[in-house]
């Protein structure tokens, strides 16, 4: 196992295996008995008073003797192979550990960087986002919802005037003005939740300024920046992620409530590494798992009301934003599609 200075391993170095022809201990070691066998049983046999073997059995007892001599030769090496071969094998499960470690270290470290890496990103889009959300003097942070932060105003004082019963009737206490904002367009709702591409990106930023001033939209939006940030933690970005299209049927069938095989189609996502990631920190991480939780619940229950009013092209565009991918991401991971 080749080691650089940077940290990262090589996987070459599996095998980087000791030449065969070296000789270790163990083939000493059986060496140093053989040879005492031999020089032991030359001994005994040399010694061994030599009397006149009956007939017949002169080549019995010459097969009884080489084997003698050579079966404990021969069980020596058998032994002196075996222990060699497993410490080979020690030394192979030991370089392949090293190996694996290195490549998991260097993982890590490229996940890191990448998270640290000027390509696209949710992380870094949302941070252009706040930036150009500070140039153009918005409250918008962080995709919450506006709060009206002008100084209080004292009331105007009552002047008496005719009244015209045309003019529409006060407001009751406690309206506030965004009671008072028109319905968000769909096209909007389905822009703002694919979020801006970029700092340029005016359509989009103008999309996310009006879902934000509806409430439902907000919070869903809000639930959806969550966990788009806790799974680029993981290196995890809906960009890089193509999942399988599932007919706006299949979309219908799950705002009606249906549940299992008739709306499988939905988990399209195949991409393993990013289930793996998302299942084992859904298991691990009770923040990331309660923010999933949410963003489901805020999904389920926008999209069945978004999808009473919308046509299969809208269903189909809002299927294809990153706020539906993660949301086939997690509910797959959740369970939800079986």
């Amino acid at each position: 196992m080749a080691d650089g200075s940077d940290g990262k391993s090589t996987p070459l170095g599996i095998y980087d295996r000791p030449s065969k022809s070296s000789i270790t201990g163990i083939e000493i070691i059986a060496t140093a008995l053989s040879v005492l066998w031999l020089l032991g049983a030359a001994i005994f046999f040399l010694t061994l008073p030599s009397d006149a073997a009956p007939d017949g059995t002169g080549g019995l007892r010459f097969l009884m003797t080489m084997l003698a001599i050579f079966m404990p030769v021969a069980m020596i090496w058998v032994a002196a192979t075996a222990a060699r071969s497993s410490r080979v094998m020690r030394e192979e499960s030991q370089r392949l550990q090293a190996a694996i470690d290195g490549i998991r270290q260097a993982y890590v470290a490229q996940s890191q960087g990448r998270n640290l890496a000027s390509e696209p990103s949710v992380t870094r889009k949302l941070d252009e986002i706040a930036a150009a959300q500070r140039k153009t003097e918005t409250t918008l942070a962080t995709f919450s919802t506006k709060r009206d932060t002008s100084p209080v105003r004292k009331p105007a004082p009552i002047e008496p005037a005719n009244s015209d019963p045309s003019e529409q009737p006060s407001l009751a206490l406690g309206t506030q003005a965004i009671d008072m904002e028109p319905p968000l367009e769909r096209e909007a709702f389905i822009r703002a939740l694919n979020f801006p591409e970029d700092a340029e990106d005016k359509a989009g930023f103008d999309a996310l300024r009006k879902a934000l001033k509806d409430r439902k939209a907000a919070q869903l939006i809000q639930a959806a920046q969550d966990v788009l940030t806790l799974l680029s933690q993981d290196g995890i970005y809906m960009d890089d992620l193509r999942p399988d299209a599932a007919r706006p049927e299949v979309w219908r069938s799950f705002a009606a409530g249906e549940r299992g095989r008739p709306i499988a189609a939905l988990g399209g996502i195949r991409d393993r590494s990013s289930l793996a990631l998302s299942a084992a920190r859904m298991k691990q991480d009770t923040i990331f798992r309660d923010a999933a939780h949410h963003f489901l619940r805020r999904f389920d229950k926008s999209f069945a009301e978004f999808e009473e009013i919308a046509s299969d092209t809208e269903i189909a565009a809002l299927s294809s934003t990153r706020t539906a991918r993660a949301f086939m991401l997690l509910g797959r991971v959740a369970g939800t599609f079986d």
